[in-house]
């Protein structure tokens, strides 16, 4: 029923169009066109004054066939890549693997979601293809801690439920939930001193950061939290005492009371050791989107597992350890699920996907579509 070569050419063809996190300008105009080109009424709202990001998120409303009344639903995919996300050049191997050339990412996550989008689109009007109103929700943003989405216009959203289709895992499955993630950023005030005359004057804000992260309880602490310092910085010469230092790091969990516990104990841990040496420290935490939960009885969940069934998919869910823009759309009430596409090691210059997985995607997503009918 879809064109297979198309929906593989129109992914090489996206992968192809650098867009890193920040810098979605090129990308976004290109999509602006080709929603409008397939008959779609594209919006792109105000949030890039907000964000800083390069546009601003893009909103498409399919309308609907005359005389179908079903209720309003989205799909959404991000646009932005990480780094290295420059000159991606695609190469579709004879065992049906898509990779870049290894010098880059390949960018599956999400251009594969986006494609998909664009043949489903496609189809509906080649084939004239009966349906509701659909919306297609492209956020800017979404490997910047979902930016673009927590920024989204939401004015410009009718939908009643969403499906994002931007996870890994086999084609069919569902993600049901994920977790609250919580940024952290520490900063340590020790004092300068000669590191080689009088270091005994000086107090090591480099000490007091390593002292500080051995109190805290970081990694897995149980199966729905986890905890991590990702990035320091601080020093200078060698031969001074470092006087400042700073921590980032985060903490998730599907509980967010086990969330505000964790940020607690690590804002204590910097207390103490502070205290210890006489250095002053600095606790900033914020939480950047929240946990969601979707349950067997919520009718998206039920309509994504009726289509997996009609095309003898697994249907099974599963709760993810990641964030994704379904986070969002489930905090503003519109119940999201998250589709998994099948991509492999995405954020590493190994990142690939079959042929194949982009092919049953789409099919998966025009069968829900029809499944939202009956």
């Amino acid at each position: 029923m879809i064109n297979q070569e198309r929906v593989i050419g129109q992914f090489v063809e996206l992968v192809q169009i650098d867009s890193e996190t920040k810098h979605e300008r090129q990308i976004a105009d290109y999509l602006k066109n080709k929603f409008s080109e397939l008959g779609l009424d594209v919006v792109e709202d105000a949030s890039q004054a907000e964000t800083g990001h390069g546009a601003g998120n893009l909103i498409a409303t399919l309308k609907a066939t005359e005389g179908v009344t079903v209720d309003p639903f989205l799909f959404t995919c991000h646009m932005d890549t990480v780094t290295p996300g420059k000159g991606i050049k695609p190469v579709i191997g004879e065992d049906g693997w898509i990779r870049s050339d290894g010098t880059t990412i390949l960018g599956a996550d999400d251009k594969a979601g986006i494609a998909v989008l664009l043949e489903t689109i496609q189809t509906i009007n080649d084939q004239h293809l009966p349906h509701g109103e659909i919306q297609f929700v492209i956020s800017v943003g979404e490997e910047s801690s979902l930016r673009g989405a927590r920024a989204l216009e939401s004015k410009y959203v009718r939908a009643k439920f969403g499906l994002a289709i931007d996870t890994n895992g086999e084609v069919g499955t569902i993600c049901v939930g994920a977790p609250t993630q919580a940024k952290v950023e520490i900063e340590i005030f020790g004092k300068a001193a000669h590191a080689g005359v009088n270091p005994e004057d000086g107090i090591s804000a480099i000490q007091v950061a390593g002292k500080a992260i051995a109190r805290m309880n970081l990694g897995r602490l149980d199966h729905e939290t986890t905890a991590n310092i990702g990035k320091f910085e601080g020093g200078g010469a060698t031969n001074i005492v470092p006087d400042h230092a700073k921590l980032y790091g985060e903490a998730r969990s599907m509980s967010q009371a086990k969330v505000d516990k964790q940020l607690l104990e690590m804002k204590e841990a910097l207390e103490s050791v502070c205290q210890a040496f006489g250095a002053r420290g600095e606790f900033h935490s914020e939480v950047l989107y929240r946990a969601f939960h979707i349950s067997d009885d919520e009718p998206v969940l039920k309509l994504a597992r009726k289509a997996a069934a009609a095309l003898n998919l697994s249907g099974k869910t599963f709760v993810s350890g990641g964030g994704s823009d379904a986070n969002v759309f489930n905090s503003l009430g519109i119940p999201t699920v998250n589709l998994a596409i099948g991509y492999e090691d995405i954020h590493t210059t190994k990142e690939r996907i079959k042929k194949d997985d982009i092919i049953k995607t789409t099919e998966f997503v025009l069968e829900i579509i029809r499944q939202s009918l009956s």
